[in-house]
């Protein structure tokens, strides 16, 4: 049996040394790069070979990988680095990576054509002069060979102990029993679902409801076909943290005998490692530190001492949070970047959606560098579509750039000014008059972001000769203003351009420009498609097309859902049709929807949560009850709530408690909580969650009409009642729960209504 490395891989691990150094970053986008590598073979002329593939043995290696340029008529083999800023500012260990990654590739070409000889260059790319800078060197076969021979000799003792590892995992996990007596009711038919779509390499859509026990129910099939499907990895991905939590709980659970972990050199080997991804700004220890070996103590020396960091991580196995900030202290390293390191060793990756959905993923961009065979779990999967549109919306404020020319240091104090010229320029083209405050761009303005490509290069300059010199506004303009770059390179009819115009300062009239992303679909498609197999499970994940296309999921993508472990005697569900809580029916809706709560708490006391569609309605509402129900307790969820006060909202809701909690639907209570038991036994929704209505909803609305003709319910109906099935989701979490929901809102009579809501509800009219 072999083991593959690619040579990108291989020289990472072999060659890096030294400080961890961000200085010479950002890199080039990604577009950038493709043209660059275009340019200059385009210069190199006829006869010249692009994206050579090279693969060659060593023991048990497979060592494979693209060069990427060769010139035979000069026997000269190049490797081509696109780059931004003083190239005399690069870290010397990123040079010495550059050079043995072109020799490797340089004993592969002259094994393959039986060469004598190379020469080697290293080809760096300015992508704003577009000139080049050319490191050449000539080298003999024999010496390439042994060079070869000695990274792969470096890596070989690694190689070996992975394939032992992959050997032992896949013999654990094909022995691996569910960890409980039985399947809870449904659980079985999904885990068979999930094992299923694993099997055939197909992605799947799974609605299934709250409590039925979809973590476990898909974690446990997935490690079950991993040996037998030869999948490599499996990320586990979640919106939220608690999502991430019951991930790790369910493994802990799973895990079979010897691979708890223990950080000891002579501990028996573990057979599954699992790690958690966490935060950049949550796992720094050093937040008031620049990212390289001048300034952080961890990222002095951070590759010299990686070696021995990375051998004690994979000992201990399982790298939750915790755990992995103790190992990268232990031996003096960061431990966000220790955590990237080890995503390349782990078998089981579990983080947020943008580790492998975003423009710039890591897991994503690991998978197809390595060609892994991966599998992805994402978990409560109805949060992708707005996080997708997220990771794919840029935006900027004219405000924000105006109050950077006031601090900005001197060197940048010109291009901060030709940027604000082409802002004002487009300003005066957009419109002044006041029903122009919103206006749809018919293509990125190209001016201006032309202004902005020589600010960012000069900010980058900046900051490679005055590193401790950038604040934290102007690198947060800098690093906002190349998203939108990258962003309207890849500008389609999935997304749109857009201008806010307000009034600022002195009458003085100020905008934000926005690249919006309405349909994430093509961004994510290619995410799908490097994944082997893709289970997106939620309570909510309907209707089926709206997420396929949306999603960017295959038209045959499967969609399942799975019957409820729960009654309709569990949960009494009542349509109260006699009160619209539409924006102009909300004063007189006050008084009706206070009296019914305050009704249904006496018959049944205990703990309530009221969902409202704004803090506004939730507050005239919560007013109008204390002051006609005071005994009543009540607590409100209030705008910027930090995490203490968050906790504090949730700890009132105790078992045999009494009181009102009131909360804002889509918030931070609508979801994602669990308070089984006394701990709630209803809930009242003053709103079909519908969003709000404005000029970019619209906007919305009209793409979508166009692309699917189902424009009104791809933009508020279908969003609305998703949030609506999620917060009724809160009463009814545990086969022995009671409680009741109350549906506030005439329209909940509507038949296209009543039919997206869950079918195991009985429904009831409350015509009071």
């Amino acid at each position: 049996m072999s083991y593959r490395v690619a040579v990108r891989a291989l020289c990472e691990f072999t060659a890096r040394g030294g400080d961890l150094d961000l200085r010479f970053t950002p890199s080039p986008t990604a577009l950038e790069g493709i043209a660059g590598h275009a340019l200059v073979a385009a210069r190199r002329g006829e006869g010249y070979e692009r994206e050579i593939a090279l693969a060659g043995e060593y023991a048990a290696l497979e060592v494979r990988g693209r060069a990427d340029g060769y010139d035979a008529a000069r026997n000269r083999l190049e490797e081509i680095k696109t780059f931004r800023g003083d190239l005399a500012s690069m870290p010397d260990n990123h040079r010495r990576l550059h050079w043995a990654q072109v020799k490797v590739y340089g004993a592969l070409l002259c094994r393959e054509r039986a060469l004598d000889e190379v020469r080697l260059a290293l080809v760096y790319l300015d992508v704003v002069s577009q000139r080049e800078t050319l490191l050449e060197e000539s080298f003999e076969a024999a010496t390439l060979e042994a060079f070869f021979a000695d990274q792969c000799r470096r890596f070989l003792a690694w190689a070996e102990q992975e394939l032992a590892h992959r050997q032992r995992r896949d013999a654990t996990l094909e022995a691996l029993r569910f960890p409980h007596a039985g399947f809870r009711p449904a659980q079985r038919e999904l885990a068979e679902s999930v094992y299923k779509a694993a099997g055939t390499g197909r992605s799947l859509m799974l609605q299934a409801p709250t409590g039925i026990g979809k973590t476990l129910g898909t974690l446990f099939p997935m490690l079950k076909a991993m040996p037998r499907q030869r999948l490599d990895r499996l990320f586990f991905l979640a919106a939220k943290t608690p999502g991430r939590r019951l991930a790790l709980d369910a493994l802990a659970t799973l895990s079979p005998a010897g691979t708890t972990g223990v950080e000891r050199a002579d501990a028996a080997p573990v057979a599954l490692r699992v790690l958690e991804l966490t935060a950049r700004d949550k796992a720094c220890e050093h937040p008031d530190k620049a990212c390289h070996g001048d300034s952080c103590p961890l990222a002095s020396g951070f590759y010299d001492r990686l070696p021995e960091a990375r051998a004690a991580a994979v000992r201990h196995g399982r790298l939750e949070r915790a755990a992995l900030r103790e190992v990268a202290l232990a031996h003096g390293v960061c431990p966000y970047y220790l955590g990237q390191e080890l995503a390349r060793w782990c078998d089981v990756v579990v983080g947020d959606y943008n580790y492998y959905f975003d423009l710039h993923a890591m897991l994503y961009a690991l998978t197809v560098e390595n060609q892994w065979r991966v599998a992805v779990l994402v978990d409560e999967a109805h949060n992708l579509v707005e996080r997708g549109r997220g990771m794919y919306t840029a935006e900027l404020d004219q405000g924000a750039l105006r109050a950077l020319k006031r601090s900005a240091p001197a060197p940048l104090k010109k291009p901060l000014e030709r940027v604000e010229r082409q802002w004002r320029a487009l300003n005066g083209e957009a419109g002044d008059a006041a029903s122009d405050d919103y206006q749809v761009l018919d293509e990125p303005p190209q001016r201006l972001l032309g202004a902005l490509q020589g600010l960012t290069a000069a900010i980058g300059d900046y900051h490679s000769e005055h590193p401790f010199a950038l604040d934290s506004d102007l690198q947060r303009f800098h690093l906002d203003a190349l998203h939108l770059a990258r962003l309207s390179e890849l500008f389609d009819s999935h997304s749109l351009y857009d201008l806010t115009r307000r009034e600022g300062r002195r009458g003085a009239r100020l905008s934000r420009l926005c690249c919006r992303n309405v349909i994430p679909a093509g961004f994510l498609a290619p995410r799908f498609a490097a994944a082997h197999s893709a289970v997106l499970f939620s309570a909510t994940l309907g209707p089926a097309d709206y997420y396929r296309n949306l999603l960017g999921l295959p038209d045959a993508t499967p969609w399942l859902e799975s019957a409820s472990p729960f009654s309709a005697e569990q949960l009494s569900v009542h349509r109260v049709r006699t009160i619209s809580t539409r924006y102009a029916d909300r004063p007189a809706s006050l008084e009706p929807i206070a009296a019914l709560m305050a009704e249904q708490y006496r018959r049944r006391p205990g703990n309530y949560l009221a969902f409202f569609s704004s803090y506004a309605y939730l507050d005239q509402v919560a007013e109008r009850f204390v002051a006609e129900f005071p005994t009543i307790p009540v607590w409100r969820q209030s705008r910027s709530m930090g995490e203490a006060e968050r906790q504090a909202f949730l700890e009132r809701f105790v078992a045999d408690g009494r009181g009102i909690g009131f909360a804002v639907l889509g918030g931070a209570f609508g979801e994602g909580i669990d308070l089984a038991g006394e701990r709630l036994v209803g809930a009242f929704v003053a709103t079909l969650g519908l969003p709000q209505v404005n000029p970019v909803t619209e906007q919305f609305r009209r793409r979508l009409e166009v692309q699917f003709g189902r424009g009104y319910d791809y933009t508020y109906l279908y969003p609305g009642l998703q949030k609506v099935v999620q917060a009724a989701g809160r009463v009814i979490r545990a086969p022995e729960d009671r409680g009741s929901v109350h549906l506030i809102d005439d329209r909940f009579g509507e038949p296209r209504v009543a039919r997206l809501l869950p079918a195991w509800w009985a429904l009831g009219d409350d015509r009071r």
